[in-house]
């Protein structure tokens, strides 16, 4: 069975090509991503590995766990599926982005000024 990794802490100028390399040692990947922006395209220093076996992803989270990858440190846990995951909410219990008086800046509407 495959299990994926989420890795974070990854260095800027990291491909996928690189991610796989770094865990290739510790066993068969099957997959490696690193996110990128959609506007810039830009990596946004995160990314996941899945692994052909449990065993094999194991063994790269407690060998690369806290380990030093291009100057930063690494963060390598087992990904959590999508819908586990908290719900966000921006803007509390207020209906979404700034609520309140209308938002912006003193909470009026510019044809007021």
């Amino acid at each position: 069975m495959a299990k994926k990794l989420f890795v974070g802490g990854l260095p800027w100028a990291t491909t996928s090509d690189d991610l796989k390399q770094l865990f290739a040692s510790h066993g068969t990947v099957a997959t490696a991503t690193v996110i990128t922006d959609k506007m810039t395209g830009r990596s946004r220093g995160f990314g996941f590995v899945e692994f052909e076996s449990d065993a094999e992803a194991d063994a790269a989270t407690n060998a690369l766990n806290n380990s030093q990858f291009g100057g930063r440190t690494l963060v390598v846990k087992e990904a959590r599926p999508l819908e586990d995951r908290p719900k966000r909410s921006f803007g509390g219990d207020r209906g979404g982005y700034g609520g309140g008086n209308g938002g912006g800046y003193g909470g009026g509407r510019r044809d007021q000024y």
